[in-house]
C-alpha cells in the first residue's frame, strides 16, 4: 500500500521502530514490511525525536566482504520519487566503536553515495542525505552496503520517498540521470530549517546567512506556477546589498568535487520602495557569465542551469545590469550533482532469481535490490555478464545451508553456463533445464 499524505503520496519509514506512530500529523510506517535483514535496535541516548530513536543495524560478518541490504518498496512505474535517508548513530556498534561506521547507500543498480556520519555526530547531529530518482518498475531499492572502509555494522534512522509534482526538476532526463541534494538553502533566512507544511514536498531549506544585508517583506509571490515550487516563505527574506554594487556569496559553502552540477536559483523584489520592473541583474558564477538581464519583480524569477561543470569552492556574483535601479538580490538557491544512472539486470533474469528466492526458505539475507548492480555488489553466489545487456551467467550457492526447493524458474535463466548446489538441504524435484543452452556444469 502507498499511503497519501495531504498534497503528496509516498512512505514514510522509521527504521528499526515496531509500530506505526503519528508525529506532525504524518504517518510514520515501521520498516518490517519493507526489508527482510537486519536487527532493529533502540538508542538510549535521551532527548531524541522518534524518527531518531531506534535505528536498523547490519551486521558486519566479514570486514572485506561487500554486501548490500535494501529496502523494496512499491512505487508507480514512472514516477519521480524525492529519496531522504537519515543516519543518527548513537553509539549503536558499541563501546569499541566510538565512531560511525563508514558505508554506501545504493539506489536500484545505481551508487548514490558514501555515508560518513562522522562529522555531524561528533556536533550531536544527525545526517541526511536527499535525492530524485525516477521510479523504472514497479518497485524501488534502497540499500546501505558495506565498502572497504566500513569497521563495524552500517546502519540507518529513516527512509522517506515521496512523489514529486511532474513540474518538479522535470528538465533532467531521469531514464538517464538521477539527483543528488548538494545544498539547498533559504538566502537571508536565520530560523530553523523550511519544511513540510510550509514545502509541500517536504523539501528541506537550510538557513543561510552572510555578511551581506537581509531585507524582508511580507510581499510574498504566489508559488503555484513557479518553477519547481518553492516554498513561499523562503521570499520572506533575501540577500542584498545596501548599494547599487555587486554582490559575492559563497555558495554552496563548502568545496565540490570535480562534476557536473544541476543548479537552480530563486529571485522575487518584494521591497514596497521600488517601481515595477527597475531591478535587474548580471549572474555569473566563478567568473562565467549564467544569465544576463533578468528583471526582478514581485512575481518571482527561477534561473536554472542542468549541466553546469564545477569544482571546488563557488563563487556566485550577483550585478546590476546596466539598466537597473536597484541592487541585486536572491532569496534561495539548489545545487544537485548530477548522478549517472547504473544499469539494470535483464528483467528476465530478476524474476527468475525472485522466483528462486521465493522457493527458498532462507535465502541469502542480501538477495535484494537489483542482482548485479551495482557491480561490487552482486547477490551472493551471482555472478553477471559485463557490458550493457547484463546478464546472470552463474549461481554458485554451494554451502549455504538452503532449505526448499527450485523454482522451476531458474530455467529462465538463459545465460546461465554453471550451477553449484552442493552442501544444502535442498528438496524436490531438479526442474527441466533443457533450455539452458549454455550450461556447462551442473
Amino acid at each position: 500500500m502507498i499511503y497519501f499524505f495531504l498534497n503528496f503520496v509516498g512512505y514514510l519509514i522509521n527504521c528499526g521502530a515496531t509500530r506505526r506512530s503519528v508525529i506532525d500529523g504524518r504517518v510514520w510506517l515501521p520498516d518490517g514490511n519493507f526489508i527482510s535483514a537486519g536487527t532493529s535496535k533502540s538508542l538510549t541516548v535521551p532527548g531524541l525525536v522518534p524518527t531518531l530513536s531506534t535505528v536498523r543495524s547490519f551486521p558486519l560478518e566479514n570486514k572485506n566482504l561487500r554486501r548490500k541490504f535494501c529496502y523494496v518498496v512499491r512505487v508507480y512505474r514512472g514516477a519521480r520519487y524525492l529519496i531522504r535517508t537519515t543516519y543518527y548513530y548513537g553509539g549503536v556498534n558499541g563501546l569499541d566503536f566510538d565512531s560511525p561506521p563508514v558505508f554506501d547507500q545504493i539506489v536500484d543498480g545505481t551508487f548514490w553515495s558514501v555515508v560518513n556520519t562522522t562529522e555531524d555526530y561528533g556536533k550531536g547531529l544527525s545526517s541526511y542525505y536527499e535525492g530524485v530518482f525516477e521510479a523504472r518498475g514497479n518497485t524501488m531499492s534502497v540499500c546501505v552496503a558495506s565498502n572497504t572502509y566500513t569497521v563495524s555494522d552500517p546502519f540507518i534512522s529513516s527512509l522517506e520517498m515521496l512523489i514529486l509534482g511532474d513540474s518538479i526538476y522535470n528538465t533532467t532526463k531521469f531514464d538517464f540521470h538521477a539527483l543528488h541534494l548538494v545544498a539547498r538553502h533559504s538566502f537571508g533566512h536565520n530560523g530553523s530549517i523550511i519544511r513540510y507544511p510550509d514545502d509541500q514536498f517536504d523539501r528541506y531549506w537550510q538557513p543561510y546567512e552572510e555578511n551581506v544585508s537581509v531585507t524582508a517583506s511580507k510581499k510574498i509571490p504566489a508559488v503555484s506556477g513557479f518553477w519547481n515550487i518553492p516554498p513561499s516563505k523562503v521570499f520572506e527574506t533575501a540577500l542584498s546589498t545596501a548599494q547599487l554594487e555587486s554582490m559575492e556569496l559563497r555558495w554552496p559553502p563548502f568545496s565540490l568535487p570535480n562534476s557536473t552540477y544541476y543548479i537552480a536559483l530563486y529571485f522575487a523584489d518584494n521591497s514596497d520602495s521600488m517601481s515595477s520592473n527597475s531591478r535587474v541583474i548580471d549572474m555569473h558564477i566563478n567568473d562565467v557569465r549564467y544569465y544576463s538581464n533578468l528583471v526582478l519583480s514581485s512575481e518571482g524569477a527561477a534561473v536554472f542551469a542542468t549541466r553546469w561543470p564545477l569544482g571546488g569552492l563557488t563563487k556566485i556574483t550577483l550585478s546590476p545590469a546596466a539598466n537597473s535601479n536597484g541592487s541585486p538580490l536572491i532569496n534561495a538557491g539548489e545545487i544537485f550533482d548530477v548522478l549517472r544512472l547504473g544499469g539494470r539486470t535483464h528483467t528476465r533474469d530478476v524474476i527468475a532469481l525472485e522466483e528462486l528466492k521465493n522457493s527458498l526458505r532462507n535465502p541469502p539475507l542480501d538477495w535484494n535490490g537489483d542482482p548485479c548492480l551495482p557491480r561490487d555488489y552482486t547477490w551472493t553466489g551471482v555472478k553477471c555478464s559485463e557490458g550493457e545487456r547484463t546478464r546472470v551467467i552463474s549461481l554458485n550457492l554451494t554451502g549455504m545451508g538452503l532449505l526448499g526447493s527450485l523454482s522451476p524458474s531458474i530455467a529462465n535463466l538463459t545465460a546461465l553456463n554453471g550451477i553449484w548446489l552442493s552442501n544444502n538441504s535442498l528438496s524436490g524435484v531438479i526442474p527441466d533445464l533443457s533450455l539452458l543452452k549454455l550450461l556447462e556444469i551442473l
